[in-house]
């Protein structure tokens, strides 16, 4: 078995940092803990889990603190997690044989929950997470491992809580500002400040930066799905509907078999029929088309970003699409998909029609 250190970054994380070191304990050889200023019981909690804890002073900067805490391991690989972070699944044999190779960074499923639509839902990414001695951070926010070596996703889940009901708005936006001015062209800066402002609902803001984002990007970065997506909804919210047109039109072929992008076409095509039904009537098919693609891409095992694009979200949208044309028995049967994943309101709905 490989050396692994869970090394991390905290602040005043006393209420989180219980769980993740109970969820992560077996699964590692060193806990290295930076602290960059707490006030309450975090170190404390920390050094009762037999951690290496050191005081870093903070200076608006996570891949300096990340790197400082990796210059304290002892170990071959190290994992990365933040406080509001837990493991949920870890196949130690697999992750034991991959390791032996150490010529690669890994990348674990996050899991976040977060509100939409007044709904909690979950979003899964891979991060590099788990890289070896030698690899380090950059970029003062959304900070990135610097390494040429290839990423391979890892057996590994983590549960991320910190996206719900938080709000770490002043602090994001002071460092991508200051991270903006020094690199003014960065598209992932870009991409980074328009996820922001679209959290506080600043679409206007938010579209500006997805729109540089977007004439900049690299196609292959694996960010590109989620600011193309995220770009679109902006633009629903601004009912900005023909550059949302021009943008779907170009990345119908390069993201056809992605289930978020095919699902936020069929938002798309419906809140444009809505802004004018008798003139844009004839674009009403493609709100169908859209999330059958999505239930189809779901039958292919595509991976999505938000949970239920491919399955109980679109099959519940299909049933409101449906229900819309009185067409009633079409409407029961993708309630009926919808439901068998446990979602509430496809529930609700097959208990008023029937």
């Amino acid at each position: 078995m490989q050396n692994i250190s869970l090394v991390m970054i905290v602040k005043d994380e006393e209420e989180n940092l219980g769980a993740c070191l109970d969820s992560v304990e077996s699964y590692v050889s060193e806990i290295i803990i930076v602290d960059t200023g707490s006030t309450d019981n975090t170190l404390e909690i920390a050094r009762d889990y037999g951690a290496k804890v050191y005081e870093y002073t903070w200076t608006n900067d996570f891949a300096s603190a990340r790197n400082f805490a990796l210059s304290k391991s002892t170990s071959d690989w190290n994992l990365i997690l933040d406080a509001d972070e837990q493991i949920m699944r870890w196949d130690k044999d697999k992750v034991n044989s991959l390791l032996q190779d150490k010529h690669f960074i890994g990348k674990v499923n996050i899991k976040s929950n977060f509100l939409q639509n007044n709904e909690e839902r979950y979003s899964q990414l891979y991060i590099s997470r788990l890289i070896p001695k030698g690899a380090y951070y950059s970029g003062k926010i959304h900070e990135q491992v610097v390494s040429n070596l290839p990423r391979i996703e890892l057996p590994i889940d983590v549960f991320h809580t910190g996206y719900f009901q938080t709000d770490k708005s002043g602090r994001n936006l002071t460092i991508l500002k200051e991270e903006l001015s020094n690199h003014p062209r960065n598209a992932y800066i870009f991409f980074q400040l328009a996820r922001q402002y679209k959290t506080m609902s600043l679409y206007q803001d938010a579209a500006h930066f997805f729109k540089r984002s977007y004439e900049v990007a690299d196609r292959s970065e694996g960010y590109f799905t989620d600011l193309v997506v995220n770009y679109i909804y902006t633009l629903i919210e601004l009912k900005q509907y023909y550059p949302a047109f021009e943008i779907i039109d170009q990345m119908n072929v390069p993201l056809g078999n992605s289930p978020d992008y095919q699902f936020v076409c069929g938002i798309f095509y419906m809140n444009f029929v809505l802004s004018d039904t008798a003139k844009n009537i004839d674009f009403l098919p493609l709100i169908e088309r859209s999330y059958l693609i999505c239930l189809a891409l779901g039958e292919r095992n595509e991976r999505e970003i938000v949970l239920g694009t491919c399955s109980f979200l679109a099959a519940y949208n299909l049933g409101v699409y449906y229900e819309m044309f009185n067409q009633k028995d079409k409407a029961i049967y993708f309630y009926e998909i919808s439901a068998g994943h446990n979602y509430i309101p496809a529930k609700s709905r097959l208990i008023a029609l029937k």
